[in-house]
């Protein structure tokens, strides 16, 4: 079901300030307050095993924030993984704004749809370079890339192979490790 009314992340934030919003399990996605699936078991071991690896392998580099807020123009989505420029001191007054962004991971499971399709739209109008979805019972990773207007050109299906991110072409990040299988 839609909602009538389309939330600003200014009045999101002012629900949030109010106290409005405590305790529930939401995020601002195109104007709506949408509630997130709870998370199982292989998602939390997924998202924590990728963001230790990635932290790692970032060490110096980057920051690697795990299911905290994002603020982009009509959203403000929790990507289970966000790579984000240093120092985390930028972030004491606001969160990542996509200028802040290297690139995003989104978990999926029962979200699959959502993460490719809605979440795509959106990362790809507020200019996230290159977002990634893995894809839990496919046991693969969807790379989106080659953003050329408000859309990715790119999505490609990985399963077995090394991949080298956009921000840092440098640093090899083995597919396998990324997916539990």
């Amino acid at each position: 079901m839609k909602s009538l009314y389309k939330w600003s992340v200014t009045e999101y934030h002012q629900m949030i300030d109010t106290g409005l919003l405590e305790g529930k399990p939401v995020e601002l996605l195109e104007g709506e307050i949408i509630e997130m699936s709870p998370e199982e078991p292989l998602h939390t071991s997924t998202n924590y095993s990728v963001a230790e690896y990635l932290r790692n392998l970032l060490r110096g580099k980057a920051i690697i924030r795990e299911a905290h807020p994002i603020t982009l123009d009509n959203s403000e989505p929790e990507p289970d993984i966000a790579i984000v420029t240093s120092p985390y001191t930028n972030y004491l007054t606001h969160h990542p704004y996509p200028q802040n962004i290297y690139w995003l991971i989104e978990v999926s499971n029962r979200t699959l749809k959502r993460d490719l399709e809605e979440k795509k739209i959106t990362y790809a109008r507020n200019g996230i370079r290159e977002y990634w979805v893995i894809d839990l019972p496919h046991k693969k990773l969807w790379v989106l890339n080659q953003l050329k207007g408000v859309q990715y050109q790119n999505c490609s299906e990985l399963t077995k192979v090394i991949i080298y991110p956009l921000a840092f072409p440098e640093i090899a990040i083995e597919i396998r490790k990324l997916l539990i299988v």
